[in-house]
């Protein structure tokens, strides 16, 4: 086992509502939106207008400094609203999602066969390339620049967040094409961040091409930015990449089944929900979809997306 890298400074908040670890079906989704709010530093150029019909990875609308990263449809159907704020701001692109959802075609790829650029360019067509953050600023990845290191916190050590060997339970194969793209961007293993207690059956320690790391103590041990300062501090002109575990999965599984499949477990918990599970969703689906008969008091709750701490009250989309 690796050294585990000991922290003591932070907090615990012990809140009431964990959820039970089962997933269950969210219910039927109704529609699904992309928010360029997401994203810092972006300047969106729209690509669709309103009754377009679209596939799942078909491009919504694009980077206008950087035209080559594309933000995709995570869902079939029809643009339902093109939603704009002051001056105009585009604030969401809102689909009305079909019934069965029908993907747009990538090809499914073997990624010992490909080469950096060729990697690049099927994350950029697809619109996957937007879950690869940059640090410092938290911004999408520039495809032009190599980064030092690229970090993937497997835990998270906010109040009533998931346990991701739960969300990830039989992604293993998703999980390792992911990890392989990856090390082909950066030409390094990547840095697998555990929580120290994690079980040796975890879905985690198995995977190749990672060089392994445990955290213990209180919260923001699971944050990204603690661990890249506990491991390979940024200095002057330097830069990390940064990817969440749950979209390692998506990229897989655009390699292995050549599509954008945005599918991700949630988890809806807290006290004011009758039963707190894990739901199985989509990328920027519907708030109203998801909480629908699920609340103890449906019309009067504040629905935090994210964790309760840094999270953000959302009405339409999680």
């Amino acid at each position: 086992m690796s050294k585990v890298i000991k922290l003591k400074k932070g907090l615990d908040i012990k809140l009431n509502g964990e959820a039970e670890k089962v997933v269950q079906p969210a219910g039927k989704i109704t529609s699904c939106a992309l928010k360029p709010t997401d994203f810092r530093a972006l300047t969106p150029r729209l690509a669709v207008k309103v009754g377009d019909e679209v596939k799942a990875g078909d491009v919504l609308f694009t980077d206008k400094m950087h035209p080559e990263i594309k933000f995709t449809a995570p869902v079939s159907g029809t643009i339902e609203a093109i939603n704009r704020g002051e001056r105009r701001k585009l604030l969401e692109v809102v689909i009305k999602a079909d019934a069965e959802i029908q993907y747009r075609d990538f090809g499914k790829s073997e990624v010992s066969t490909l080469n950096r650029e060729e990697i690049i360019n099927r994350l950029l067509d697809s619109g996957v390339w937007p879950v690869i953050r940059q640090r410092p600023y938290d911004i999408i990845a520039n495809p032009m620049t190599t980064p030092k290191a690229i970090f993937v916190s497997a835990f998270d050590s906010a109040p009533l967040a998931p346990d991701y060997d739960v969300v990830l339970n039989g992604q293993e194969k998703n999980l390792q094409t992911g990890f392989d793209c990856l090390k082909k961007l950066c030409n390094k293993n990547i840095n697998l961040n555990l929580r120290a207690d994690t079980p040796s059956t975890s879905v985690f320690t198995k995977l190749k091409n990672v060089d392994i790391h445990y955290f213990s103590g209180p919260h923001p041990a699971g944050n990204a930015g603690i661990q890249i300062h506990h491991l390979n501090p940024l200095n002057k002109g330097e830069q990390v990449w940064v990817v969440n575990i749950q979209d390692v999965a998506i990229i897989g599984r655009l390699f292995n089944e050549g599509r954008f499949d945005a599918r991700k477990i949630i988890v809806l918990c807290g006290s004011e929900v009758n039963k707190p599970q894990y739901y199985h969703s989509l990328l920027g689906a519907s708030i109203a979809d998801i909480t629908a008969g699920k609340l103890k008091n449906q019309t009067e709750q504040r629905i935090i997306s994210g964790n309760v701490l840094t999270g953000t009250n959302r009405k339409c989309v999680v």
